[in-house]
């Protein structure tokens, strides 16, 4: 056997094969951030199999790990689709201002041009898609935009605790984003947290964040707060 075949560096694998499992979770937690699924609704082993071609195993999993996302739990009739609570979505708001408004600032005080290049990018697209009213897009978008910003500003532990609620946050958007101001003012408010980026601006990156989520906030309270 070739010795240069051993070497770790040629047991790497640059491109991982897609699992069905991990195609089904995320076709799954789509249809329930998109709203396919509704909250309340019971979720049939059966009849996701049929739907998604998949065996009873792979959908148990799936359940499993939105379970543990918090957009399923389970009950005494089976998994259901969870509902969103005032209280839960107050917290998230909470993580999301302290975790998002460092890692803004950080990001602001070192920015490159192609840090800079990509947010700005994500943002064309963002703003785009919310004229299309493609909501999906538009989370799309806004996840790459905070990636870059969590990566670029070094705060990676804090980017693993955000998507690890990311099910949840994606829900918050899209019932935001529902609300006809916000279709405007959400978009705006990522640009000029963009925009503080790319002048290198710490304080003014970390209030506009601090500002964009606090009037998501607001709204998500006057709709679940009932």
């Amino acid at each position: 056997m070739n010795e240069n075949a051993c070497e770790m560096g040629n047991l790497r694998i640059d491109s991982p094969p897609t699992t069905l499992r991990a195609i089904a979770l995320e076709r799954m937690r789509r249809a329930i951030i998109a709203g396919v699924f509704k909250p309340g609704q019971r979720l049939v082993e059966r009849t996701l199999c049929e739907q998604l071609g998949v065996s009873r195993s792979v959908i148990r999993e799936v359940i499993r790990h939105l379970d543990a996302e918090g957009l399923v739990m389970t009950t005494g009739q089976g998994p259901v689709v969870a509902k969103l609570a005032w209280d839960d979505a107050r917290q998230i708001y909470e993580i999301r201002a302290a975790l998002e408004s460092a890692a803004v600032e950080a990001c602001a005080r070192v920015a490159d041009a192609g840090v800079k290049a990509e947010l700005r990018a994500a943002v064309d697209e963002i703003e785009r898609r919310a004229a299309e009213r493609d909501w999906m897009a538009v989370l799309e978008a806004t996840e790459r935009f905070y990636d870059a910003i969590f990566t670029a500003g070094g705060h990676t532990v804090a980017g693993e605790i955000v998507r690890r609620l990311h099910g949840r946050v994606a829900q918050l958007r899209v019932l935001t984003l529902g609300s006809e101001n916000r279709r405007v003012t959400g978009p705006r408010r990522i640009r000029e947290i963009c925009e503080a980026i790319t002048a290198n601006d710490p304080e003014a990156a970390g209030a506009a964040c601090r500002t964009h989520i606090r009037e998501a906030c607001a709204i998500a309270e006057r709709l679940l707060a009932k």
